[in-house]
């Protein structure tokens, strides 16, 4: 089956992770997933879009892709990555979201470039 893509471009403001969810879980429904893959779908799309958001970007690019055996999502990143000695909830949310991922994900790692954060979940993993 050939890659599908969706993407979807929100400002990187808290009042569109709804947005993000929606369409992660409504994508994942589409694709044939089951009950608890589309739910780790949906978590995984919230804390890709904390981690992004986290990162400043003005806006979030999401490319939603599908290849018959895994569900990808690729959210655009800013230049801004909190340190460790940053006080503040930036620093905090990344290592939430971050710790969240590894438990829904099947794989997840932001670019070498630095400017995507790749998450994947398999289907029936």
């Amino acid at each position: 089956m050939p890659e599908r893509n969706v993407t979807l471009c929100v400002p990187a403001e808290a009042p569109f992770a709804r947005s993000v969810r929606m369409m992660a879980a409504n994508l994942a429904v589409c694709f044939d997933m089951s009950v608890d893959d589309v739910e780790d779908v949906r978590m995984a799309a919230e804390e890709g879009f904390v981690y992004s958001c986290a990162t400043r970007p003005d806006m979030c690019r999401i490319v939603f892709g599908h290849d018959g055996d895994a569900m990808t999502m690729d959210f655009s990143l800013g230049d801004s990555f909190p340190g460790e000695d940053e006080l503040g909830g930036d620093a905090q949310s990344l290592d939430l979201a971050e710790l969240l991922l590894s438990a829904v994900c099947d794989d997840y790692g932001v670019s070498e470039d630095g400017t995507a954060l790749h998450l994947v979940k398999r289907t029936g993993a």
